[in-house]
């Protein structure tokens, strides 16, 4: 595993003009394995826990066993998307697409891209998208 604080201290120290070079797109690889592996790794605790749990008699119980499972799945659900997310954005890396704007072209940003590794569009165009959300709805 990787250390993420001393990762985004290396990563938010170089020069602007070395942005995406082949040691900052090693660093988001990483970075992305490093997210990927956890995710595995919690989805198979979490099936194993669900495969263990044994039947309960007392309705409570139950109930209460039930909600448990059904937001264990929810989890689930929400880290699968989050999976396909991470190995679009390390096929974005190896397509050298990866850490720039979809929408603009313009880079993204490292500050974004270390919150939010497995994003597509930069500030201004995730804000130009939501504007026309909004405009759909309305």
């Amino acid at each position: 595993m990787i250390d993420v604080n001393t990762a985004r201290a290396s990563l938010l120290e170089t020069s602007p003009d070395e942005y995406m070079s082949s040691e900052q797109l090693a660093s988001f690889r990483r970075l992305l394995l490093n997210q990927r592996a956890e995710l595995l790794t919690a989805g198979e605790h979490t099936l194993n826990e669900l495969r263990e749990q044994t039947k309960l008699s007392d309705e409570a119980d139950r109930a209460s066993l039930e909600e448990q499972r059904s937001l264990a799945f929810r989890m689930r659900d929400r880290e699968r998307k989050l999976l396909r997310k991470i190995d679009a954005a390390i096929a974005r890396i190896d397509a050298g697409t990866f850490g720039w704007c979809e929408e603009t072209g313009e880079p993204i940003g490292l500050a974004r891209l270390l919150a939010r590794p497995t994003a597509t569009l930069s500030i201004d165009g995730q804000e130009r998208k939501e504007a026309r959300e909004r405009g759909y709805r309305g």
